[in-house]
């Protein structure tokens, strides 16, 4: 496979990567738990993960051809994004100054991370379009193994910027109570506000 494509890909995909989303701000979230940003950020590269997989196996097609079964991911996904919101909002996590041990443990953390990329429709349908484009049938190598190799090379991106945004807001907010408390809540709006616009997608 040519470097050109890896290096093309790469430009594209770092641009959603750091552009602060609902991954973003399940990680600042985590971020307040000093030991809960491994676990957190090692479930929303599991989610990125099974969305390469479900391309690379061809059934991402399958799916965008079929309306109804798109639709119910969606729902689903929004669903559960609205839910764990709502919980921020209403329930901020505000650890005191010096208090390192999360508030779940670390399969928890691990599972809410896969569900919040995993489930996300954004992430599947960017992969959808993103990742065939840089594909090359006369390379040597397979597409499906292009596909991998490629959203390989994204996770890994993912995840730097991630570990960076996780471990660098718990620097910041584990001796700013208040300052923890209205980003946990502002984390919280924006995966409602998306919750509601994946809907208002689907749905209308």
């Amino acid at each position: 496979m040519a470097l050109h494509l890896f290096v093309s890909f790469w430009a594209v995909s770092i641009l959603f990567v750091i552009t602060p989303g609902v991954d973003w701000a399940y990680a600042m979230s985590a971020g307040m738990w000093k030991r809960a940003v491994t676990p957190a950020v090692a479930g929303l590269l599991l989610g990125h993960l099974i969305a390469t997989l479900a391309v690379a196996a061809g059934v991402g097609a399958l799916v965008t051809e079929t309306p109804a079964a798109l639709t119910l991911l969606t729902v689903a996904g929004a669903l559960y994004l609205l839910w764990l919101g709502i919980n921020m909002v209403i329930h901020p996590s505000v650890p005191a100054a010096g208090n390192v041990h999360s508030t779940g443990s670390w399969f928890t953390w691990l599972a809410k991370g896969v569900c919040v990329s995993g489930m996300n429709p954004k992430v599947f349908l960017l992969f959808l379009a993103l990742l065939p484009q840089f594909t090359d049938p006369a390379s040597a190598w397979p597409v499906p193994l292009q596909i991998l190799a490629l959203g390989g090379l994204h996770i890994v991106s993912c995840g730097l910027v991630y570990l960076l945004v996780g471990f660098g807001s718990g620097k910041v907010l584990q001796t700013r109570p208040r300052a923890a408390q209205r980003v946990s809540q502002i984390s919280g709006i924006v995966m409602c506000l998306i919750a509601l616009l994946l809907l208002a997608e689907s749905l209308f």
